[in-house]
This record gives structure tokens, sequence and C-alpha cells, in this order.
């Protein structure tokens, strides 16, 4: 088995560094976590050649993000290394909250049967990386360059120059666009002059990995105050290799250097476990957070993704999953630009959905580390109230927050939806992430809506059989024709095996669903035609802006 956290990765000389003028490459993407890396091959898989560069030549070590969601797992289906994540990782969908020592109510976050992927996974972030880097391998587009650390950035009118320090020395390069994938501490960020705002939080958590065996099911638990821990909290998450994630509220006080001891982790770990459990320490950090994020994603030529662009709590597991919900909304955008398939201002969308998406998130971590860490005595009270009253009390459980779980944004107000003409019920309004089914598969077999949907293209979902839906299905590919632009068409009869996807759809025969590359809804009808069509396909595109 590979040991992720121990990989290294050679650096190697790169011809640009010995040109005489600075090379132009089209497109340059700075830092190879799971931002830049998913980024990478989103491009790759659009044709468009990628030069990322990485100032480590490592991956991550210790489980830092673990909490994968669906919707990520969706898009590393499309991205080839979905399958690979699940199998590895540990699969869950149900969570349970304690106050001091009782349970207080569980919650499943995924009762409805037909989805092809859990709620979330839980797999350390080396390895989630570390199957990214394995798949951008296997990509001739991506140039993959280890060892190389932007050091300066200059925007051009038509391109970014940035240096480049390796250990033969600086180069430089350009590039007609950058994305910024560079983490928290972003130098790319610093190098433009730019920063993030919001709020700092004043508590510190330890995380510990311990390995163990523990006969314990894969959900969530969340304790509250408990016996334990008194006058904190405590989350506890089973990871692959009989690995334990526990985190540990220590208060703002607390001295982090002190905190990371052994001596001073292991008796906590007992207090938990029992004096008799066996484990290994195998790994500890202490941290802090803040919620914050910059004012504008796209800076000219320059793109911010992940953490360096926006920052939240991890209650909820928002910060990894955003990210790669970034790469993905901003990869199609380019390939189109870069493709003269949609002029510049589609690039702007970018800042406008993503920031949209990140200011929930915010709002959500916020909220979630409000109530998790009240710093006032009235907070205290209110919310033990609420959870004495959750143990009986439906309504008082929707108050209890103990990290709103990640789940992607429904960008209701993008300027790329083509707004409603006819009546539709459900979520799946312009905006939305496309909803999975079961579908069967042209070959007979059995399979799975997304996974038929185009992997880098628009898609059509023509719903029915029979003249109204074979008219709009043409009315689909005329349009696409007309526009230059390949739209892939799914079709799904309505019949006791499409049963969930026809009721998801709210479908009749004859209903269009347009998906965009990235897989939200843009535009839905009950009957379409190829102009309205090519009009909503112009508008995702902002063809006409």
């Amino acid at each position: 088995m590979i040991d992720y956290q121990s990989l290294r990765f050679d650096y190697k000389r790169h011809p640009d560094q010995d040109a005489a003028a600075p090379v132009r490459r089209p497109l340059v993407v700075v830092g190879a976590g799971p931002v830049g890396l998913a980024l990478a091959i989103d491009l790759a898989q659009h044709q468009i050649p990628v030069v990322l560069l990485d100032n480590d030549n490592t991956l991550s070590t210790g489980s830092r993000a673990i909490c994968f969601a669906k919707r990520t797992l969706e898009i590393f289906d499309r991205l080839g290394c979905g399958e690979r994540m699940v199998d590895k990782g540990v699969s869950w969908n149900v969570g349970r909250v304690f106050f001091k020592s009782e349970e207080i109510y569980s919650f499943d976050l995924l009762p409805e049967a037909g989805h092809a992927r859990p709620a979330f996974i839980n797999l350390q972030q080396y390895y989630v990386e570390g199957f990214l880097a394995e798949r951008v391998s296997e990509l001739p587009l991506i140039d993959l360059r280890w060892k190389n650390k932007v050091t300066g950035a200059v925007q051009r009118a038509d391109h970014v120059e940035l240096t480049v320090e390796t250990p033969d020395g600086p180069y430089r390069l350009e590039a007609d666009h950058v994305a910024a994938c560079d983490g928290s501490r972003s130098s790319m960020r610093g190098l433009l002059g730019l920063e993030s705002k919001g709020r700092q939080f004043k508590d510190r958590f330890l995380i510990a990995d311990v390995k163990m065996k523990l006969d314990r099911p894969a959900e969530r638990w969340f304790w509250f105050d408990p016996e334990f821990h008194r006058n904190q909290s405590v989350l506890l998450h089973m990871q692959p290799d009989n690995v334990w994630r526990i985190d540990f509220q220590l208060g703002w006080d607390a001295d982090p250097e002190e905190e990371k001891k052994p001596e001073k982790i292991i008796p906590r770990v007992k207090a938990l476990l029992g004096e008799d459990a066996q484990f290994d320490l195998e790994w500890a950090s202490v941290y802090t957070f803040s919620c914050l994020r910059m004012d504008r994603f796209r800076q000219g030529r320059v793109f911010f993704a992940g953490d360096s662009a926006h920052g939240v709590s991890p209650f909820g597991a928002r910060g990894a999953n955003s990210g790669v919900q970034d790469a993905e909304n901003l990869a199609w955008k380019l390939a189109a630009v870069l493709r003269h398939q949609a002029p510049d201002a589609l690039l702007d969308s970018y800042g406008h959905e993503r920031e949209y998406a990140a200011d929930e998130n915010i709002l959500n971590s916020t909220r979630a580390t409000d109530f998790i860490t009240p710093k006032s005595e009235i907070s205290r009270l209110f919310r033990d109230a609420v959870l004495e009253l959750a143990k009986s009390h439906a309504f008082a459980r929707t108050l209890v927050n103990s990290g709103r779980l990640s789940v992607p944004a429904t960008l209701r107000t993008s300027a790329l939806n083509t707004p409603d003409t006819d009546a539709f019920q459900g979520g799946m309004v312009p905006g939305a992430v496309a909803a999975d089914a079961p579908v069967i598969c042209a070959d007979g077999k059995a399979g799975w809506l997304l996974r038929e949907a185009g992997r880098c293209a628009f898609t059509a979902v023509v719903f029915g059989d029979g003249e109204t839906a074979d008219r709009a299905a043409r009315a689909v590919a005329e349009a696409g024709a007309a526009a230059g632009v390949p739209i892939a068409t799914v079709r799904v009869p309505i019949d006791e095996p499409h049963v969930l996807a026809t009721r998801r759809y709210d479908a009749q025969a004859g209903t269009v669903y347009l998906l965009r590359p990235d897989q939200h809804v843009c535009a839905r009808w009950r009957r379409a035609d190829a102009g309205i069509v090519r009009a909503a396909l112009d508008r995702a595109l902002c063809c006409n802006a």
C-alpha cells in the first residue's frame, strides 16, 4: 500500500527555464492541493493544456479535510477518480448528537434510496490528493511542476507575468489566465496586494488522529459539554485504516504547543474511550479558524479558488467541498472562453456565482460556530435550553447546530439561468445542481443519470418516448449545431424503472432540462423548440451580454 504521506515527487528542470524569453501558456494553476489538482484535471478533460505549479513536492499529512460530500464525489466521478475515493473512504449518512451523557437525537442526511453516492465519505486529505495526483499523471495535457514556487506576479493588458523560483534558480512564465489555488496563506493573494476580510473566532481545537479498533458504526458523533470534557465540545469520525479523528474544543487560552504533546492528548482520548483503551496517536494539530473571503474572486486575469478565496470553520465540512465546487465552476467557463465559444464576460460569472456560494457557506459556518462555542453566559443558557428541549421536541432540533453539513449552493440569482415559463414542482429550479437517479442505459444495463450526462459538455435531459420527446430531442440537436456548441442528450423514459428520475424532475413526456457542464440546471421546459434552447444556451454562455 502506498504511504501517501511520505511520498516525494521529483523536481525536473523544464525547457521553459532555458527559453530566451518567457514562454506563454494559456493557463497556469498555482497550488497542487485538492482544488488545484481538480481544476487541472477538469481543464485537461476539456482539452485545455494546463501548467500546474506547486511550491513543494509532497502531499498533505494528517487527516485535515476528511469529510467529502455527495456532490464532491459526483464531481470526482466526472474527473475519473470517484470510484477510488468511495472504495477507500468510510461512507456515512447518519449523525448523532449528544448533550452531556445523553444522546438527544440522530439525523439521516440521505433518507431516500436511489443515489449513486453516499451523503459523505470520510477520507484523509492525503488520499484525496494522492488519487487526484495519480489521475493527473494519466493526462498528458497537464504539466505538473513540483518545487516551482511563484514569487512574483504582474498583470499585463493581455496576460499575467509570473516569476517562478526553483532549485535551479528563477525563471519567468507568461499565462493568458492564472488560477490561484494556493490555500489560506495564498502567495498569489499577497503578491497582488489583496486580502481576505472577515471574522476570526477566538477558540482553539485539537485534532487527534488515533489508530485503534473501535466497535462503533461509521457515523458522525458530536458531544456538547460531555462528562469526559466538561464545558467544551467533541467530534468523532471514523476514517480508513482503523484511524479515528477526534476534535476536542480547548478554549482560547489553551497553549497550542503544549496541547499537541502526547502527554496532554492521551488523557483526553482515554477520558472519551476509557482507561483501558488501546490506541496509537498518529498525528495531532491545534487549529484556530476564521470565516472570511476576498471581496472579488476574479482579479483581472487571475481567479482565486478554494481557501485562497474564502475560509470557513471546519464545522459542516464546507472548506474542501466548496473549493472543489469552485474549481468545477471555473473550469468549464475558462474552457469555453479559451475555445472562443464564449466571451470574456462569462468569466465574470465565476466570481458572482462562487462569491454567492461563499457567503452562504460563511453564514452557515458562523452560525454553527456561535452555537458550538457560545461566548457569553446568555448564549450558553440559550444553547443548553435548546439542547434539553431537543431530547423530546422535534422543533428544537432544527435550532441545534453542530455544523450544518455541506450541500451545494443553488445559484438562483445567476445571470446564466433562463427563468421558467412553465410551472414545475420540486427543487430542480434553474441554478440547482442536477439530482442523480437510477436509469437504464442505452445498452440495457442499470446506470445513473449524472454518469450518462456529458463529462465536459452541456447536457439536455429529455423525458419520455414518442413523437413529443423525439421533437424535443431534435430541437436540442438543432440548437447545439446552430450555436457550434455540443450538447449531449440523455433520454429518460417515463416508466417504472425511471420513477425516481421522473419524480425528482417533476417530468412529463417532452419535458427538457438543460444542464451546464458543471451539472447545474440552467433552463427547463415542458415543450422545447430550437429557438428557446438556443436562447438558453446563449444566455448560459453570456453570448447575449
